[in-house]
Protein backbone atom coordinates (compact mmCIF):
# COMPACT_ATOMS: atom_id res chain seq x y z
CA UNK A 1 0.00 0.00 0.00
CA UNK A 2 3.00 2.26 0.48
CA UNK A 3 3.43 2.46 -3.29
CA UNK A 4 -0.17 3.48 -3.99
CA UNK A 5 -0.17 5.98 -1.11
CA UNK A 6 3.06 7.62 -2.28
CA UNK A 7 1.75 7.87 -5.84
CA UNK A 8 -1.02 10.17 -4.57
CA UNK A 9 1.09 12.07 -2.04
CA UNK A 10 -0.36 10.23 0.93
CA UNK A 11 1.09 7.93 3.59
CA UNK A 12 0.36 4.36 4.63
CA UNK A 13 1.38 4.23 8.27
CA UNK A 14 1.22 1.67 11.06
CA UNK A 15 -2.02 3.05 12.54
CA UNK A 16 -3.81 2.63 9.21
CA UNK A 17 -2.39 -0.87 8.77
CA UNK A 18 -3.71 -1.95 12.18
CA UNK A 19 -7.21 -0.71 11.36
CA UNK A 20 -7.21 -2.59 8.06
CA UNK A 21 -5.69 -5.91 9.15
CA UNK A 22 -8.07 -8.79 8.52
CA UNK A 23 -10.52 -6.70 6.50
CA UNK A 24 -11.65 -8.37 3.27
CA UNK A 25 -11.23 -6.87 -0.22
CA UNK A 26 -13.87 -4.23 -0.97
CA UNK A 27 -14.34 -3.21 2.65
CA UNK A 28 -10.59 -2.90 3.09
CA UNK A 29 -10.35 -0.82 -0.08
CA UNK A 30 -13.06 1.54 1.13
CA UNK A 31 -11.22 2.00 4.41
CA UNK A 32 -7.89 2.57 2.64
CA UNK A 33 -9.30 5.26 0.35
CA UNK A 34 -10.97 6.99 3.30
CA UNK A 35 -8.10 6.76 5.80
CA UNK A 36 -5.42 7.79 3.32
CA UNK A 37 -7.68 10.38 1.65
CA UNK A 38 -6.92 9.04 -1.81
CA UNK A 39 -8.45 10.74 -4.89
CA UNK A 40 -9.57 7.40 -6.38
CA UNK A 41 -12.48 5.02 -5.92
CA UNK A 42 -12.20 1.77 -3.92
CA UNK A 43 -12.42 -0.19 -7.18
CA UNK A 44 -9.57 1.82 -8.69
CA UNK A 45 -7.57 1.25 -5.52
CA UNK A 46 -8.06 -2.53 -5.82
CA UNK A 47 -6.85 -2.47 -9.43
CA UNK A 48 -3.69 -0.54 -8.52
CA UNK A 49 -3.04 -2.73 -5.49
CA UNK A 50 -3.41 -5.84 -7.62
CA UNK A 51 -0.33 -4.96 -9.64
CA UNK A 52 1.84 -4.61 -6.54
CA UNK A 53 0.34 -7.58 -4.69
CA UNK A 54 1.31 -10.01 -7.43
CA UNK A 55 4.93 -8.96 -7.03
CA UNK A 56 5.10 -8.74 -3.23
CA UNK A 57 2.83 -11.59 -2.11
CA UNK A 58 4.78 -14.15 -4.13
CA UNK A 59 7.68 -13.69 -1.69
CA UNK A 60 5.57 -14.34 1.45
CA UNK A 61 7.20 -16.60 4.04
CA UNK A 62 5.71 -18.85 6.72
CA UNK A 63 5.92 -17.60 10.28
CA UNK A 64 8.66 -19.32 12.30
CA UNK A 65 7.12 -22.28 14.10
CA UNK A 66 4.07 -22.52 11.82
CA UNK A 67 5.10 -25.62 9.91
CA UNK A 68 6.10 -27.53 13.05
CA UNK A 69 2.78 -26.72 14.72
CA UNK A 70 0.60 -27.59 11.74
CA UNK A 71 2.37 -30.88 11.04
CA UNK A 72 2.16 -31.76 14.74
CA UNK A 73 -1.62 -31.17 14.82
CA UNK A 74 -2.06 -33.07 11.55
CA UNK A 75 -0.06 -36.04 12.86
CA UNK A 76 -2.29 -36.19 15.94
CA UNK A 77 -5.52 -35.98 13.90
CA UNK A 78 -6.49 -32.60 15.31
CA UNK A 79 -8.93 -30.81 12.98
CA UNK A 80 -7.27 -27.79 11.34
CA UNK A 81 -8.35 -25.16 8.84
CA UNK A 82 -7.33 -21.89 7.23
CA UNK A 83 -9.71 -18.96 7.81
CA UNK A 84 -8.06 -16.06 6.01
CA UNK A 85 -9.51 -12.68 5.16
CA UNK A 86 -7.48 -12.75 1.93
CA UNK A 87 -9.31 -13.00 -1.37
CA UNK A 88 -8.76 -16.18 -3.38
CA UNK A 89 -6.44 -14.51 -5.88
CA UNK A 90 -4.25 -13.03 -3.14
CA UNK A 91 -4.22 -16.31 -1.21
CA UNK A 92 -2.99 -18.21 -4.27
CA UNK A 93 -0.21 -15.67 -4.78
CA UNK A 94 0.86 -15.71 -1.13
CA UNK A 95 1.02 -19.51 -1.07
CA UNK A 96 2.88 -19.85 -4.38
CA UNK A 97 5.99 -21.25 -2.72
CA UNK A 98 4.20 -23.18 0.03
CA UNK A 99 1.91 -25.54 -1.87
CA UNK A 100 2.86 -28.69 0.05
CA UNK A 101 2.33 -26.95 3.39
CA UNK A 102 -1.16 -25.67 2.60
CA UNK A 103 -2.19 -29.08 1.27
CA UNK A 104 -2.13 -30.14 4.93
CA UNK A 105 -5.31 -28.12 5.50
CA UNK A 106 -8.49 -29.97 4.45
CA UNK A 107 -10.59 -26.82 4.96
CA UNK A 108 -9.72 -23.39 3.57
CA UNK A 109 -12.23 -20.56 3.90
CA UNK A 110 -11.21 -17.23 2.34
CA UNK A 111 -12.46 -13.70 2.67
CA UNK A 112 -14.36 -13.65 -0.62
CA UNK A 113 -16.38 -16.77 0.22
CA UNK A 114 -20.01 -15.88 -0.67
CA UNK A 115 -21.27 -17.39 2.58
CA UNK A 116 -19.40 -14.76 4.60
CA UNK A 117 -21.76 -11.83 4.98
CA UNK A 118 -19.53 -9.74 7.22
CA UNK A 119 -15.73 -9.79 7.40
CA UNK A 120 -13.61 -9.62 10.54
CA UNK A 121 -14.11 -8.30 13.22
CA UNK A 122 -17.52 -9.97 12.77
CA UNK A 123 -17.43 -13.69 13.69
CA UNK A 124 -18.89 -14.97 10.39
CA UNK A 125 -15.68 -16.42 8.96
CA UNK A 126 -14.76 -18.42 12.04
CA UNK A 127 -18.30 -19.71 12.52
CA UNK A 128 -18.46 -20.83 8.88
CA UNK A 129 -15.02 -22.46 9.06
CA UNK A 130 -15.87 -24.32 12.26
CA UNK A 131 -19.09 -25.63 10.69
CA UNK A 132 -16.99 -27.44 8.08
CA UNK A 133 -15.17 -29.58 10.68
CA UNK A 134 -16.44 -33.18 10.60
CA UNK A 135 -16.63 -33.35 14.41
CA UNK A 136 -18.76 -30.18 14.72
CA UNK A 137 -16.83 -28.75 17.69
CA UNK A 138 -18.37 -26.39 20.20
CA UNK A 139 -16.97 -22.86 19.84
CA UNK A 140 -15.19 -23.07 23.19
CA UNK A 141 -13.28 -26.09 21.88
CA UNK A 142 -11.88 -24.19 18.89
CA UNK A 143 -8.54 -22.38 19.10
CA UNK A 144 -7.79 -19.63 16.61
CA UNK A 145 -4.32 -18.29 15.78
CA UNK A 146 -4.36 -14.64 14.73
CA UNK A 147 -1.98 -11.81 13.95
CA UNK A 148 -4.50 -8.98 13.80
CA UNK A 149 -6.68 -7.09 16.29
CA UNK A 150 -9.72 -7.57 14.03
CA UNK A 151 -9.06 -11.31 14.00
CA UNK A 152 -8.94 -11.43 17.79
CA UNK A 153 -12.25 -9.60 18.00
CA UNK A 154 -13.78 -11.98 15.44
CA UNK A 155 -12.63 -15.10 17.30
CA UNK A 156 -13.90 -13.77 20.63
CA UNK A 157 -17.23 -12.83 19.05
CA UNK A 158 -17.49 -16.42 17.82
CA UNK A 159 -16.93 -17.67 21.39
CA UNK A 160 -13.57 -19.25 20.52
CA UNK A 161 -10.19 -19.17 22.19
CA UNK A 162 -7.57 -17.13 20.38
CA UNK A 163 -3.78 -17.00 20.45
CA UNK A 164 -2.46 -13.69 19.16
CA UNK A 165 0.96 -13.67 17.49
CA UNK A 166 1.25 -9.96 16.74
CA UNK A 167 3.71 -7.83 14.89
CA UNK A 168 6.18 -6.51 17.47
CA UNK A 169 5.04 -2.96 16.65
CA UNK A 170 1.44 -3.58 17.70
CA UNK A 171 0.51 -1.59 20.78
CA UNK A 172 -0.66 -3.74 23.70
CA UNK A 173 -3.82 -1.64 23.97
CA UNK A 174 -4.90 -3.17 20.64
CA UNK A 175 -4.47 -6.81 21.69
CA UNK A 176 -8.15 -6.93 22.75
CA UNK A 177 -7.46 -9.47 25.51
CA UNK A 178 -6.83 -12.69 23.57
CA UNK A 179 -6.73 -16.01 25.41
CA UNK A 180 -2.96 -15.90 25.08
CA UNK A 181 -0.35 -13.97 23.13
CA UNK A 182 3.08 -14.98 21.90
CA UNK A 183 5.98 -13.15 20.34
CA UNK A 184 6.52 -16.20 18.11
CA UNK A 185 4.72 -19.42 17.22
CA UNK A 186 7.95 -21.13 18.18
CA UNK A 187 6.98 -20.43 21.80
CA UNK A 188 3.60 -22.18 21.57
CA UNK A 189 3.18 -25.08 23.99
CA UNK A 190 0.30 -27.31 22.81
CA UNK A 191 -0.21 -28.98 26.21
CA UNK A 192 -1.26 -25.62 27.70
CA UNK A 193 -4.41 -25.90 25.60
CA UNK A 194 -5.15 -29.57 26.13
CA UNK A 195 -3.35 -30.62 22.95
CA UNK A 196 -0.72 -33.37 22.65
CA UNK A 197 2.73 -31.99 23.54
CA UNK A 198 5.45 -31.77 20.96
CA UNK A 199 7.67 -34.81 20.66
CA UNK A 200 11.01 -34.08 22.29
Amino acid sequence: MDRVALKYGSEFNWEIKVKMMGRPGKKGAEMAVELMKLPITPDEFLVEMGVHKDELFATAKLLPGAERLVRHLKNHNISIAVASGSATKDYKTKTTNHGDFFKLFPIIILGDNPDIKHGKPAPDQFILTSSKFPDSPKPENVLVFEDSPNGVLAAKAAGMGVVLVPDSRLDHSLYHEPTHFLSSLEDFQPEQFGLPPYDS
